[in-house]
């Protein structure tokens, strides 16, 4: 098995991009939905895009977002690719992937077995489909640290590129990689020292973590 790609999401400073680019992750995620406490205006996510340029792929993370805010937010920090973290349908994928000709990742919430089911219905449309744990209603969509029961992935087929996220951490991220075998891992709570601020010494055992699972 390939060692499985690394995202670092929720980046909010200048450090712990720093620190992603030194753990040598793949990508760095940068939060564009407000009710988050890691949400960036464009002028700090676009020094943050630039610091990263070069060294690792810069992920835009939306929640149901419009295509003026995905338009200005692309034109500000010349980010990589998106990720609709909201209850963007097919459909919706398509239309943004086709309006901005960036690669695009759904994350699709988890909770049963009957939840991966909705991957199908993405995999002609996005490049990656992101399971992430079913948030409580009216939560945020994901950040929270929450996991699902990853043997719900035992024997599963995926039908397309995909990821697992939610509730990973540099002491449980090896685990999840040999229970799941997961192509890509993504982290972003499990890595923090305090509400939306990453600790780049739990971003480098992350990674060192997931290398050596």
């Amino acid at each position: 098995m390939t060692t499985p790609a690394i995202k670092i999401c929720g980046l909010t400073t200048p450090d712990a991009v720093d620190a992603v680019v030194k753990a040598r992750a793949d990508f760095a995620g940068l939060v564009f939905h407000p009710p988050s406490p890691r949400h960036l205006k464009l002028d700090a996510a676009a020094a943050l895009a630039a610091r990263a340029q070069g060294h690792v792929r810069r992920v835009g993370l939306f929640v149901d977002a419009d295509d003026a805010v995905l338009g200005e937010t692309i034109a500000a920090t010349g980010i990589d690719l998106l990720q609709l973290q909201g209850s963007e349908t097919p459909a919706r994928v398509a239309q943004v992937k086709a309006r901005f000709g960036l690669p695009v990742w759904k994350a699709l919430p988890i909770a049963a077995r009957a939840d991966l089911d909705r991957a199908a219905a993405y995999a002609e449309v996005a490049d990656m489909v992101l399971l992430d744990a079913k948030t409580p209603k009216g939560a945020l969509p994901g950040g929270l640290g929450l996991s699902f029961d990853w043997s719900l992935l035992v024997g599963w087929k995926a039908p397309c590129p995909w990821g697992l996220a939610g509730g990973l951490a540099p002491g449980n991220v090896a685990e999840a990689i040999r229970l799941t075998g997961a192509p890509l891992v993504d982290v972003s709570s499990g890595v923090q020292s305090s509400p939306a601020v990453k600790d780049p010494a739990k971003i480098a055992a992350f990674c060192a973590a997931v290398r050596g699972a």
